[in-house]
């Protein structure tokens, strides 16, 4: 309950800052927070710094204005807002809880607000494209597209189990000391989850690529699947993480992508016992909260401000019923999900597919 409590005063404090940046303030603005402090974040979120010592690090951010808690305007200049959902196969079950956040929005806000869960993210892009939707909750990889496509900009990001994010792995058998590094995979067996999965395929073949251990030649999926028969023995789409850990524990292959607990949540403990994490790759984004490129300043101030609300124990159930998430926390594009778009982008057309991934109507 006390990390609830810090997180939702971290949330509000910096919701006021993060939010009210211009956006071409927003590389300058994360250049100037000390290393230390990026440090202090890491450490207290695995609960190896106090409360106290993180809340310092805020605090010197404020005193040294790097975050704005000045209170600025927080009016919605719009008459309605439209937010969209991501797309799942069963809307039905969606739409009542996305009803209950309508409800809460229109009562903050004192707008009318609809909402709209699409049988595919195309819908979503269009609608920000063309001013139609106003904002939207997204998966990370279509979350990129979409700002890559129209403009809009993350706001928001989930918390899920006291993080933003989880970390994509490299898995091997404990026995097999021939794979040391990423780059050790390169024309091994490799088993990846999906050719969309973030984890198990994403982060990995994109960091491949972009340090240079792998060259795609060619700029659509064809030339992906032509590197991919290249530059390793073989390679397999398991389905997910569980079936990409039993082929490595067969036998099938030699290394495993996917996340950094699978093996935990998948596996009996005596077959965990039979692997080993080769390296951590890096961060995966959690869901976001995206604006339209469109919306002024003091409505998306606004809107994030009412959405904060969410962290409180009144609100929680709302936000947590919707997806599971915990609390939304401030962020920008580039913070959250920066990084694991240059991956994707990597990739060639790889974009599509991800879109075509969550498309519920084929």
């Amino acid at each position: 309950m006390k990390r609830q409590i810090i997180l939702t005063l971290i949330a509000v404090v910096a919701v006021i800052g993060v939010t009210t940046i211009p956006l071409s303030q927003d590389v300058h603005a994360q250049s100037l927070v000390p290393e230390w402090i990026k440090n202090n974040a890491g450490w207290w979120a695995d609960g190896t710094v106090d409360d106290s010592t993180f809340l310092n690090g805020i605090k010197f951010l404020v005193e040294n204005e790097i975050i704005d808690v000045s209170s600025g305007s927080k009016s919605l200049d719009i008459d309605t807002l439209t937010i969209g959902f991501i797309p799942i196969e069963k809307a039905d079950e969606l739409t009542p809880k996305a009803i209950a956040l309508e409800l809460f929005l229109e009562n903050e806000l004192g707008v009318d607000v609809e909402i709209v869960v699409p049988s595919g993210y195309e819908a979503i892009i269009e609608g920000m494209r063309f001013g139609h939707i106003d904002a939207a909750f997204m998966d990370t990889g279509p979350a990129w597209i979409t700002h890559h496509r129209t403009g809009a900009e993350a706001v928001l990001a989930e918390l899920v189990a006291g993080k933003v994010n989880y970390q994509a792995t490299v898995w091997t058998l404990a026995e097999n000391d021939s794979i040391q590094s990423i780059e050790d995979t390169v024309g091994k067996r490799v088993a990846f989850t999906s050719i969309t999965g973030s984890s198990g395929f994403v982060r990995p073949m994109g960091t491949l690529v972009t340090e240079g251990h792998i060259n795609i030649e060619g700029d659509d999926i064809v030339a992906l699947e032509s590197a991919l028969a290249k530059n390793f023995e073989s390679y397999t789409f398991a389905g997910g993480y569980k079936a990409a850990l039993q082929l490595l524990l067969n036998g099938n292959v030699d290394v495993a992508f996917g996340s950094d607990i699978a093996p935990k949540k998948y596996l009996e403990l005596e077959d965990q016992m039979k692997l080993r994490p080769v390296t951590t790759i890096g961060p995966v984004p959690s869901h976001v909260f995206m604006v339209n490129s469109e919306m002024s300043e003091s409505s998306k101030t606004a809107l994030v401000h009412a959405l904060i609300q969410l962290n409180y124990d009144e609100n929680n159930h709302i936000l947590k019923d919707l997806y599971g998430a915990e609390a939304l926390v401030p962020t920008t594009t580039s913070m959250h999900i920066g990084d694991f778009g240059k991956f994707i982008n990597a990739l060639t057309g790889l974009d599509q597919l991800i879109l075509d991934k969550y498309n519920k109507s084929k």
